[in-house]
């Protein structure tokens, strides 16, 4: 095995011995840490396909810090990509527990459904292109375990935030909304609760612009990389909403102009 593979697949166990111990987030160890953003990419797929053991098979894509609230909260500048799982995906009305998580957070999103291929190839995807691919689109929370991270070292630990999947530890998913051409996904307005007391506001515009922005982002990124998106792939196009965090009790709801208001219970 080569000498930057042999890091990467220690790097990976590392990071599965941290979830399961519940050891606070912080920079893997010097030795193993990924050097670039291409070996944190390169272990963060290393990290899913241990993960997919517990966790299912990947089941979709995450796409992180697209608005300018998550970046500043982050300490980021530039969107993250990481994936879904099948074992924890979840459809509107769900029940999670929180005691399955060091600390469970939720964070609002706009996702999508593709309805048709999107090969890598060399020329960048338009927007147009990469709208014409979704076949629907539906409102969805996104589960996020930080493990008590220090936001404030997070910005010179990014290749480590990216190797650990950017977090995610679930998605929850509303109906589909198959229509979706004839909605202003831009001026969209969603607005969070917890326990009947609104938390948050935001609006599709705030995510790149428009959300299927974000998802350009990701299939060009995906398709340098060599990689596709095939049909059926969920995307999620990152929280139009700071992160949320939530304890044993708590009632989550999130509505979205033009979809269905979609609900989290945790026990």
């Amino acid at each position: 095995m080569p000498a930057d593979e042999s890091r990467i697949q220690e790097a990976a166990r590392f990071l599965i011995e941290a979830h399961r111990e519940r050891q606070p987030f912080g920079p893997i160890p010097e030795r193993t840490r990924p050097r670039s953003i291409e070996e944190a990419y390169a272990t963060q797929e290393a990290f899913q396909k241990l993960r997919a053991e517990t966790h299912g098979a990947i089941a979709g894509c995450k796409i992180a810090a697209t608005t300018q609230v998550m970046q500043q909260m982050l300490g980021v500048h530039e969107p993250l990509a990481g994936a879904l799982f099948a074992r924890t995906t979840h459809q509107s009305p769900a029940t999670v527990r929180g005691s399955d998580y060091a600390r469970l957070g939720v964070e609002c999103e706009i996702a999508v459904r593709l309805g048709a291929d999107l090969p890598a190839r060399r020329s960048p995807y338009s927007r147009e292109e990469v709208g014409a691919a979704v076949a629907a689109v539906m409102p969805a929370f996104e589960l996020v375990d930080d493990r008590h991270a220090d936001y404030a070292q997070l910005a010179a630990q990014l290749f480590s935030l990216i190797a650990d999947n950017v977090w995610n530890a679930g998605i929850v998913l509303g109906v589909p909304v198959t229509d979706w051409r004839n909605l202003d996904l831009a001026a969209a307005h969603g607005t969070m609760r917890i326990n009947d007391a609104v938390v948050g506001e935001g609006h599709g515009r705030d995510v790149m612009g428009h959300p299927l922005e974000a998802l350009t982002w990701l299939v060009n990124m995906l398709a340098k990389r060599g990689k596709s998106l095939p049909q059926g792939t969920v995307i999620t196009t990152g929280s139009v909403i700071t992160t949320k965090f939530v304890r044993p009790g708590d009632r989550v709801h999130l509505s979205v102009d033009g979809l269905d208001e979609i609900s989290l219970r945790v026990e």
